[in-house]
């Protein structure tokens, strides 16, 4: 049986103690046996090394040296990590080490919570098959990205918050490699309800998924 961990915790506006459990039990559904931590020190176990898959729920909060060492030592080897919006994308803000396990840092969400298109730019991978361009009311996310993320969805700014970024095309969806380990993010999902959107929800899945050994 695949074995999960989602460590929750972070800016409470986020609603990481809800969304944990939303996340725990689609990953049960999947077949997954999943533990719960509200704590980073789990991040410094030896045990996660054993792990298929890793769900960070951490919006900023702190990462001890031992702890981020240890998880990406964890992911090099084979572990997977799967996250979404701030709780993966914008945890740990002084952790550069982990930024580069994930691919990404949220920077800005011009307008705060606002509509916009989500455009999917490669229909042809199984995390978005099925699926077309969608409308979505958020937070959208403008993120520092790794050039070597492969890119599986991205959303275009209008200017109307923020005039200098007027047509500028920024990625949401994302997956890549970290050593022999698999990530997978989306920058969907500011708080637990944003699970029933049934674009948003199954690309997190499968993503999960997708990533976990």
């Amino acid at each position: 049986m695949r074995k999960a961990l989602i460590v929750w915790g972070g800016w409470s506006g986020h609603e990481p103690e809800e969304c944990a459990h939303i996340i725990r039990d689609m990953l049960q559904e999947d077949g997954f046996k999943v533990d719960l931590e509200p704590t980073t020190e789990a991040f410094a176990d030896p045990s996660i090394h054993d792990l298929s898959l890793i769900v960070p729920i951490m919006t900023m909060s702190k990462i001890e040296k031992e702890e981020v060492k240890n998880l990406a030592a964890a992911i090099e080897s084979g572990v997977g990590i799967a996250g979404y919006h701030g709780g993966t994308g914008d945890a740990f803000r002084d952790s550069v080490e982990y930024q580069f396990i994930i691919g990404g840092q949220w920077v800005a969400h011009p307008g705060n919570i606002i509509d916009y298109t989500v455009q999917v730019t490669r229909p042809d991978d199984p995390l978005m098959q099925g699926i077309q361009d969608f409308a979505y009311r958020s937070e959208q996310y403008y993120m520092h990205v790794d050039p070597s993320n492969e890119v599986l969805a991205t959303t275009t700014f209008n200017g109307e918050h923020a005039w200098w970024i007027d047509g500028v095309t920024m990625p949401v969806v994302w997956k890549r490699k970290y050593g022999h380990g698999r990530v997978f993010y989306s920058s969907l999902g500011h708080v637990a309800k944003e699970f029933e959107h049934p674009e948003m929800k199954t690309i997190f899945r499968r993503g999960a998924n997708w990533a976990a050994r």
